[in-house]
């Protein structure tokens, strides 16, 4: 659901007190450290070499024709040489969009045989990216600092995490959620302030008549909807469960229908993510499931409820793990109840319906099952079981004078038994460090039941994104302890405060 072919301008900085060879050292190292970047593999995105700049009036234009390009989704820093800093600061206060600062050096090792001090003031990355990185705490400016050698692999790959941040970042202005319900009554934190929400992360958040959307929905041709049930039925497996067979397809028809017309208008006009919410229906048959289910598998956010934060978020996530190789998949989920038993301690996941297959492991089925919530028939839904390994859950709540991410790393685990009676998807993780701190942590904070899910992102690169953001990261990981959260969050709320 992207289009634009996203590029990372590569910027080196240096100066001209040592002659034109030494710039012409420094244009060359700078092009075979680009060239050699897009062969690694390591990054999802093009780097594109730049200039080496060394005037106010260079660094300025190529700073703000990076503000203009589209494709350009941020730039890549590093002062091959001693840059004063003071050359950057008109351009860097007038630059809007991401920008990493790699602090490396084009050598690996220092040449103890033949080093001379004409090679130490070329080389010396050491000296110039100290310089360069004063001006950016000087001016309050948020940047991303990797440090390592740029060839290693580890390195490459944190460069290609923080882009995939930056993509967030550029795309976070780009989201747009059409909410057909309201937040479910008398719950508070899926309630927030949607307008601090746009002037924050550029999201605009819009509501809609839900049977607006189901006329949508009943203008689709049973042509459209027989041709979309098929595929349903090649692709996954079908539980009957003593269901007639006609009537259970026209129950997963009455999902295909939904699809194709929730669809059809998200595209007409142009949103990327969406909420529900079963208290209010309208004229539709059934609560959107399945259907909701294969929209989120095919890139769009979604919250329940009318929870519209968390629809943005797995929108968001979403963009951000965009033709990842070998994801494990991104999703909408909800904390349901718990396992206490010592030593199989956990959290089971899941929701009434909408989880998103691409978290999926093993076979997906679909079952037509009762619901209580809603009013409705007996909707259509994909069952299945959630991948294992280490994955991070993410709430993004309003605290009224301000926003905080909470980002807890989890571990999802396989259930001790199965569930035959449980006709919804599920997950099984532990949060770190532990069931009980994790717990303790997600509640002090303030953390929501729903949660936008990734196997493919890391707490870093969401933590990266809330501070291009401006907005306050809480982090539940290994390391937590509940004195030195209580710590944080005091600290915090002085340190956010408008």
């Amino acid at each position: 659901m992207i289009e634009k072919k996203y590029q990372f301008w590569f910027c080196t900085g240096s100066q001209d007190l040592y002659g034109e060879e030494c710039l012409s050292h420094v244009a060359e190292h700078s092009k075979m450290m680009v060239e050699e970047l897009n062969r690694s593999g390591n990054l999802p995105f093009e780097v594109v070499w730049k200039p080496t700049l060394i005037t106010n009036e260079l660094i300025r234009k190529t700073l703000n024709e990076a503000n203009m390009d589209e494709n350009c989704a941020g730039v890549i820093t590093w002062m091959h040489t001693f840059s004063p800093a003071k050359s950057w600061i008109l351009g860097l206060q007038e630059y809007r969009k991401p920008l990493l600062h790699l602090h490396t050096q084009f050598n690996r090792e220092i040449p103890y045989d033949t080093i001379d001090m004409d090679f130490m003031n070329e080389n010396q990355s050491a000296h110039g990216d100290r310089e360069y990185g004063h001006i950016f705490s000087r001016l309050g400016m948020e940047r991303k600092v990797v440090m390592g050698y740029w060839a290693d692999e580890e390195v490459q790959k944190r460069i290609g995490a923080w882009m995939r941040t930056a993509v967030g970042v550029i795309e976070s202005s780009h989201i747009r959620v059409m909410r057909v319900a309201d937040n479910m009554r008398n719950v508070a934190v899926t309630e927030g302030d949607k307008v601090e929400a746009q002037i924050r992360f550029g999201w605009e958040v819009d509501a809609y008549p839900i049977n607006e959307i189901a006329e949508s929905v009943a203008g689709v041709s049973q042509s459209d909807i027989n041709a979309l049930v098929d595929e349903y039925y090649e692709k996954y497996q079908i539980l009957l469960e003593g269901r007639d067979a006609a009537e259970f397809k026209k129950h997963v028809a009455v999902q295909a229908g939904i699809e194709l017309g929730f669809e059809r208008f998200l595209k007409e006009k142009n949103y990327q993510a969406i909420v529900t919410h079963f208290g209010d229906l309208g004229n539709l048959q059934q609560l959107p499931g399945l259907a909701i289910q294969r929209l989120m598998e095919k890139g769009y956010g979604f919250g329940a409820e009318g929870d519209w934060k968390t629809a943005a978020m797995v929108r968001l996530m979403k963009i951000m793990t965009g033709n990842m190789k070998d994801a494990k998949g991104t999703s909408f989920m909800e904390d349901y109840t718990y396992n206490l038993v010592p030593g199989k301690e956990g959290i089971l996941e899941a929701h009434m319906l909408e989880i998103c297959p691409s978290i999926a492991e093993g076979p997906i089925s679909i079952k037509a099952q009762p619901l209580s919530m809603g009013d409705r028939e007996d909707p259509a839904r994909l069952v299945f079981t959630a991948k294992e390994g280490p994955a991070i859950a993410t709430s993004l709540i309003d605290l009224g004078d301000r926003f905080r991410l909470l980002i807890n790393d989890v571990n999802c685990k396989k259930t001790e038994k199965q569930m035959p009676k449980l006709p919804v998807a599920t997950a099984f993780w532990t949060p770190e460090p532990n069931l009980q701190v994790g717990t303790e942590s997600w509640i002090l904070a303030g953390g929501a039941h729903h949660t936008a899910f990734s196997y493919d992102l890391t707490a870093e690169q969401m933590g990266d994104w809330a501070e291009a953001m401006g907005i306050e990261a809480v982090y539940i990981d290994k390391d937590t302890t509940i004195r030195q959260l209580k710590n944080e969050l005091r600290w915090n709320q002085a340190s956010y405060r408008r």
